[in-house]
């Protein structure tokens, strides 16, 4: 007996007139849980009594009070059952059923990682437990390893309903602050609120910890994993233990999204969805005797998470210096002499009974019973003539059940319901279940829309989403301009912009619109190549030149078109063309003209006239024009100034 057992003042104790306390289970930092004897209803339970110094808190006993009474409401077999709450003087408690056992985490640290099979099991259970609890409007907000029970008969329990919510951050010790954040939602640590889905939070990390072995976020200290859950998504468990199946990652990583809103609402919810993972893996909950570990209580070894955790089924159970549970318990003392009498002269009436049972149960079997039942044969993979003539050599009806497989060819059977080997009576019907293909579906116009709602509307009909191809046009980036199906079973593409007739597997590929090429016009070629290479455009090293009379010289005019027209693609290469500036034009001849003669020349070519007006106030006849500047058959810009020297012709 240990020294703590020894010393603990509540040992041998009647609390409350009521409940003898034999033994101390387990002490945490708002709570010790003690086994006691029901004296009233001799019965063994397990009595919770809270810490003085929350006992003395006004608004604790209120909310501890409140809460008891919530969790008292729930009936549901997986839910560890509150048959009492009272105040004892200062000291208030909470007397729940006491199980044998040992706790989630206990088998976790004996096995590690858990098989798929057990992890559906305890799921099972928990997921029902809280279904309830959510279903009454009652949140846990402590959902961990410690508070799963699992007792000796096969019965799972979750506990410990309301205590982490009546409980202040000032209270909880290192420890428990450890436990309880590794499983803490995102939404608790960034705004300290909770509800349904936050529980939901905690079940896929308890998930996640029964496929792996180890919970998927570390850190040495408590608010590193916080800024974990807040800020980090949960891997695929598949990823550390390759034996985990898809669906189990699915629920993992839906139960764990960070946004409430994208989790399941409730435990009913992720309950629905494991019963249909359950269908599918063909694994159903089995219920197993817990392992007991280790052979004695050690109250110190109990973390603060853990005030319902049993005791293991060979574990001692002190009670105080002068008195053993056994002892005291005289109610379970009467029962075991009752259960010896009772067996003395059991075997013999139990012989007669195996004789008379064995004589009716011969003829039963073989007239009503399961020997005139007929098995269903396995006709999967022929036709339905072939399943038809199997199944009536056994006496039984066939009636084709058409079915859409994207798998199996038409005209070949998938199965049968009942399936193969299943027992029935002479003449029942069975359901042959024969693939009609791949099941047709309807695409609808796609054009216009966003490449994800395109991609969207896609993979929600089954069907297989192609290569992408990107076009430059003056649409939106990610606008869809054309959609292509490729059957599955081969042949021709077929267009299905504007929608088109599909089956299940097909594949739909789709050109979509990159935005318009970079506009680079008067950049230098530098910074033009640069645009259009961020772009994906390849830029040639050749260039081409023309004359511009808008772009200056040395600048990009625009890029050479493409060689079989239509619209750029990424990937494909550019030709720049750059500006000589603009074009030059010859200076016409007009010495020996007169003046209205070289103003007409020189204007025409596109040239402006300089000359001395005051030759204005002569007759054109009596002008003539003796020199130019610049010369004759210079090349210029248009509108450049042509200088002339005017003379008197006589």
């Amino acid at each position: 007996m240990s020294t703590s057992q020894q010393t603990d003042p509540l040992i041998g104790r009647l609390v409350d007139g009521r409940y003898r306390v034999r033994a101390r289970i387990a002490r945490g930092g708002m709570a010790t849980v003690y086994v006691a004897t029901d004296m009233r209803l001799e019965r063994r339970v397990a009595l919770k009594v809270m810490h003085g110094h929350l006992s003395d808190d006004t608004v604790f006993q209120s909310r501890f009070i409140q809460e008891a009474r919530s969790a008292a409401r729930l009936a549901d077999p997986h839910v560890v059952n509150v048959f009492d709450q009272g105040q004892d003087g200062e000291m208030a408690y909470l007397v729940m059923e006491y199980l044998p056992g040992i706790t989630l985490r206990e088998l976790m640290r004996e096995q590690k990682r858990l098989t798929v099979p057990q992890t559906i099991t305890i799921m099972d259970a928990v997921l029902s437990g809280l279904a309830a609890a959510h279903r009454a409007g009652i949140v846990h907000r402590d959902v961990k390893p410690e508070n799963v029970l699992l007792a000796e008969d096969g019965r799972i329990k979750i506990g410990d309903f309301g205590l982490a919510r009546a409980t202040t951050a000032n209270t909880a010790s290192g420890a428990m602050l450890m436990g309880t954040i590794a499983y803490l939602a995102p939404e608790l640590v960034t705004r300290g609120t909770a509800d349904a889905r936050s529980d939901i939070y905690s079940l896929g990390i308890l998930l996640y910890e029964m496929l792996v072995g180890e919970q998927p976020y570390k850190g040495e200290q408590p608010m590193q994993i916080a800024f974990q859950h807040a800020t980090d998504s949960v891997p695929r468990p598949s990823a550390k233990n390759p034996s985990v199946p898809e669906q189990l990652d699915e629920l993992v990583l839906w139960s764990t999204e960070k946004v409430p809103d994208d989790r399941p609402t409730d435990a009913s919810v992720m309950l629905q969805r494991l019963r249909d993972i359950e269908r599918e893996l063909g694994v159903a909950p089995q219920v197993a005797r817990a392992v007991s570990v280790g052979t004695a209580v050690d109250d110190e070894a109990f973390d603060s998470g853990g005030y319902t955790k049993v005791l293991p089924a060979n574990a001692a159970t002190p009670t105080g210096p002068t008195a053993t549970v056994d002892e005291i318990d005289n109610a379970a003392r009467l029962r075991g002499k009752t259960r010896r009498r009772t067996a003395r002269g059991a075997w013999l009436f139990t012989l007669v009974i195996l004789l008379a049972g064995l004589a009716a149960g011969t003829g039963w079997w073989f007239g009503s019973g399961p020997g005139s039942l007929v098995a269903v044969p396995f006709v999967e993979g022929g036709s339905f003539a072939d399943a038809e003539a199997a199944i009536a050599a056994q006496s039984l009806v066939a009636v084709q059940q058409d079915v859409y497989d994207i798998d199996i060819p038409a005209g070949v059977v998938v199965g049968t319901d009942p399936g193969a080997g299943a027992r029935l009576d002479k003449e029942s019907t069975v359901s042959v279940q024969v693939s009609q293909g791949p099941r047709p579906q309807q695409v609808e116009s796609l054009n216009g829309r966003t490449a994800d709602e395109a991609n969207g509307i896609i993979t929600a009909l089954n069907l297989a989403v192609g290569d992408r191809a990107e076009e430059f046009t003056d649409a939106d980036a990610g606008t869809v301009l054309g959609a292509t199906l490729v059957p599955r079973a081969g042949g021709e593409a077929v267009p299905c912009t504007d929608g088109c007739a599909a089956l299940e597997g097909d594949t739909v590929s789709l050109l979509v619109s990159k935005g318009p090429v970079p506009n680079v016009r008067g950049l230098s070629i530098g910074d033009a190549t640069s645009a259009l290479t961020q772009a994906g455009l390849v830029v040639s090293g050749d260039t081409r030149e023309d004359f511009s009379t808008s772009v200056d010289e040395g600048r990009v005019i625009d890029m050479a078109g493409r060689t079989d027209g239509g619209n750029w693609r990424p990937g494909e290469t550019v030709t720049l063309i750059v500006s000589k500036g603009p074009p030059l034009f010859p200076i016409p001849n007009v010495v020996g003209m007169t003046r209205d003669q070289a103003k007409s020349a020189l204007t025409n070519a596109g040239f402006t006239l300089e000359y001395d007006t005051r030759w204005d106030a002569f007759p054109d006849p009596f002008t003539k024009v003796e020199s130019q500047t610049p010369a004759a058959d210079t090349q210029r810009v248009k509108g450049t100034e042509v200088s002339i020297r005017i003379a008197a012709s006589l």
